[in-house]
Parts: C-alpha cells; sequence; structure tokens
C-alpha cells in the first residue's frame, strides 16, 4: 500500500520528477500521459460508474493486465484524471474587486463540472495532490489574499466555494442529462403532466407554493433553473462574506 501511494504521487508529479514511464514489465507502448487522456475520455463518453480499468485498456489497444504498468489500480488512476483536467483552465492574474475575484474562482470550478460531470461522481475526502490542483489552489487562495480573512478563513472560503457549486453544478447537469435521456424538455414534459398534476394539487390546497410555483415556471419556462440559482446563491455567499469582513 505505502509503495503504491510513493509510486502514485511520483506519477502525479512526474513532469517535475522525471519519473520513468514504467517500472514493470516490456516496455511500455504508449506514456502515462496517454493513459491518463484515454480514461478522460472514457470516463466523460460513460461516467465514472461505468469507467473501468479494463475500458480504458481498451481505447488504448492493451492487455487490460498492462495498464497496471502504467499506474497501480482504478483509484490510483482517477486521482491523475482529476489533476489533469484541473490544469486545463488558464489561471490568469486576478483583477478587480473582491466580489469579482470570487466569482472568477466560482466560474472556473463551475465550468469544469460541465466539461467533464464525472468529477461530480468522485469520492475526494481524501484526494490526491498534484502539480495542476496544488497551483489551482494557490491561485484560488490569491484571489481572497490581503482581503481580511484569516488563513483558515481562507481555507474555509475556497472549501465552501467549491461545496457550494459543485451542488449547483450538480443540479445542473442532472438537468441537462435528464432532458437528454427523456427526449422532451420541461416545457413539454409540464405540458404532459399538468392537467394531472392540477387535479391532485388545487390551488387552494397550496396557496402559497401555486402562486410562488406559477410565479416561477412563467419565469425559467421550465421546472427550475439551475444556473441562475448558481448566480442567487453566490450572489447571498458574496453578501455574507463581505459582511465577514466588515465585523
Amino acid at each position: 500500500m505505502d509503495q503504491d501511494i510513493d509510486r502514485t504521487l511520483n506519477l502525479l508529479w512526474r513532469r517535475t520528477l522525471g519519473t520513468p514511464q514504467g517500472t514493470r514489465g516490456p516496455r511500455q507502448r504508449v506514456s502515462v500521459d496517454e493513459v491518463v487522456r484515454a480514461a478522460i475520455a472514457v470516463a466523460d463518453e460513460e461516467g465514472l460508474p461505468a469507467f473501468s480499468m479494463r475500458k480504458v485498456a481498451d481505447r488504448l489497444g492493451l492487455k487490460l493486465m498492462s495498464i497496471y504498468t502504467y499506474v497501480p489500480g482504478r483509484a490510483e488512476l482517477i486521482g491523475l484524471m482529476i489533476d489533469e483536467v484541473a490544469g486545463e483552465q488558464p489561471l490568469p492574474p486576478h483583477e478587480g474587486p473582491l466580489r469579482q475575484r470570487i466569482t472568477g474562482v466560482a466560474q472556473q470550478i463551475w465550468d469544469e463540472f460541465h466539461r467533464h460531470p464525472w468529477l461530480l461522481q468522485v469520492e475526494n475526502s481524501r484526494p490526491w495532490i498534484g502539480p495542476n490542483v496544488s497551483d489551482r489552489y494557490e491561485w484560488q487562495l490569491a484571489a481572497i489574499e490581503g482581503a481580511g480573512f484569516t488563513d483558515l478563513e481562507m481555507d474555509q472560503v475556497i472549501t465552501m466555494l467549491g461545496s457550494f457549486t459543485a451542488g449547483a453544478a450538480r443540479s445542473s447537469v442532472d438537468t441537462r442529462r435528464t432532458t437528454e435521456q427523456s427526449g422532451i424538455s420541461d416545457a413539454e414534459w409540464w405540458a404532459v403532466n399538468a392537467p394531472v398534476l392540477e387535479r391532485v394539487m388545487p390551488g387552494d390546497a397550496y396557496p402559497i407554493s401555486g402562486r410562488v410555483g406559477q410565479a416561477a415556471g412563467l419565469e425559467y419556462n421550465a421546472v427550475g433553473d439551475p444556473e441562475r440559482s448558481f448566480r442567487f446563491g453566490l450572489d447571498r455567499i458574496l453578501d455574507g462574506l463581505e459582511r465577514l469582513l466588515d465585523r
């Protein structure tokens, strides 16, 4: 186990440490980078529950067991994938007021979840710490450096932004997936089901939710608007952080 952890960290930092492309078996036909990119492609297409080492091997035209000469196992490969996609977006200099800088951090997280929805399916209570993840965390902290937060509060702010954005992105991704799988839009779904709902949920039985639901439905022309909810929630978080700094 310790050997696998050491090997995975060396693989994560392979471009810095110059780790050899393989450690066991015959000369490798592909590189670790190619294995990671193939794995990301499989996860993008099929999601993490269906992701497997065999599918990665098949995509590369390799035998299953040969994959283990590149990475110790599935969990470790996912760690390499996470770090790889964390390096896809540029980390531009932070500009403007605090709200603008924090919004930029949250937007980048939002965009990444929508490019790679399988990230929302990762169990990351003890994540692998690679170069791209480390660079991005430094960049995220730089967005709030000097604003007046304590060091512990800075970590909590970034953690809160990540957790909130993940929840909002999950709703957005689920909505998109439901539309794709069902083949009908929210408006079409409502048109089909509204007559039954009106019979079992008369307006006088649910006066408040009926009024609010009607207003929301007219505005969204859908069951909900996940991106709009994301913007609203982020603004309220920013309001709260400004209050915290004014304490």
